[in-house]
C-alpha cells in the first residue's frame, strides 16, 4: 500500500474552503509543529513564514501549559485576540498545526468548530512525519 504524501497545493483547497465557509476569516496556514510552512492561503511567502513561527511558538506554549497546569491533557486550541484580529492555533494531526487569522467580526465558536471539522476530516493528510536524524559528525565544520 502506498503512503499518501500531500503537497502544499493539494492542501490549499482545504484551507480555501475554510476561508469561504467562515465569514471574516482572512488567512489560513498549515505548518509542521516545528514551524515549517506546509500550505497557506491569503498570505505572502514572508507573512506565511512569520505566521508559521508565531503559531509554532504558541502551540509549544500551549503544550507547556497543558503539561504544567493542565494535568497533561492535549492542547485543543490557543486563541490570541487583539483589537483588529483573532488568531486561532490548533493541533492538526501528528506533528501538524493549523493557524487561522480572522477579523474581529468573526464568530469564534463558528471558526473553532469549522477548524475542528477540517482537522477531523483530513487528519491523516495533515500529519507531518518526524524528521530522521542525520549522521553528521559534531565537528563537521559547520
Amino acid at each position: 500500500m502506498s503512503e499518501f504524501r500531500s503537497t502544499g497545493q493539494e492542501l490549499d483547497w482545504l484551507l480555501q474552503n475554510l476561508l469561504a465557509t467562515v465569514p471574516g476569516t482572512r488567512h489560513a496556514l498549515l505548518l509542521s509543529s516545528d514551524g515549517l510552512k506546509k500550505a497557506a492561503v491569503g498570505l505572502t511567502d514572508d507573512d506565511a513564514d512569520s505566521l508559521a513561527a508565531i503559531a509554532s511558538g504558541l502551540s509549544s506554549l500551549g503544550k507547556g501549559v497543558a503539561g504544567r497546569f493542565g494535568g497533561g491533557g492535549q492542547v485543543r486550541q490557543v486563541v490570541v485576540e487583539v483589537d483588529t484580529a483573532l488568531l486561532f492555533v490548533s493541533s492538526a494531526g501528528s506533528g501538524a498545526v493549523l493557524a487561522v487569522l480572522a477579523g474581529p467580526e468573526t464568530l469564534p465558536d463558528v471558526l473553532g468548530y469549522e477548524m475542528g471539522m477540517l482537522v477531523k476530516k483530513a487528519r491523516p493528510h495533515l500529519a507531518t512525519p518526524a524528521r530522521r536524524a542525520t549522521n553528521v559528525p559534531l565537528d563537521a565544520g559547520f
